[in-house]
């Protein structure tokens, strides 16, 4: 009976987020190595992606969609550092980085210099980033 009461200690302990079987020692470094790699993607694929629009179409759409993914960059960071704070002590992820889409879509509809369209466009190209780095850690983990 008494190891049956200790196992769901031991797990629960395991789940705490300040517990030393829940954090290994360079999980901090890792995490921030990972946003840096992330963040980094992000600005390169948004810069192929206002080059090829630069070259294809009009400085205008290029300008519009360079915005949008300075926009998803500021997102990107802004949820890697909600997400960073929960293991130091903070329990919910923050809000703030749902202001971004906002401000941007506003400010498209404000702006005369900017289109809504490409504006979009270029904050979701943090998502490409994200699955072509997702495949890049796969092919070096095998």
């Amino acid at each position: 009976m008494e190891g049956s009461e200790e196992a769901p200690q031991t797990t629960a302990s395991a789940l705490e987020p300040d517990s030393p079987a829940a954090v290994s020692p360079g999980s901090d470094g890792d995490y921030a190595q990972l946003q840096r790699r992330l963040i980094r993607a992000t600005l390169i694929v948004s810069a192929i992606a206002v080059l090829i629009t630069a070259l294809l179409f009009d400085l205008h759409i290029a300008t519009s969609l360079l915005v949008g993914g300075l926009g998803g960059v500021l997102y990107l960071w802004l949820l890697s550092r909600s997400v960073g704070k929960l293991g130091k002590g903070s329990k919910t992820v923050g809000k703030t980085q749902l202001l971004v889409p906002v401000v941007l879509v506003l400010a498209s509809s404000r702006l005369p210099q900017l289109e809504l369209l490409p504006v979009l466009l270029g904050f979701l190209l943090y998502k490409p980033a994200l699955i072509l780095q997702t495949l890049l850690d796969f092919r070096a983990s095998t």
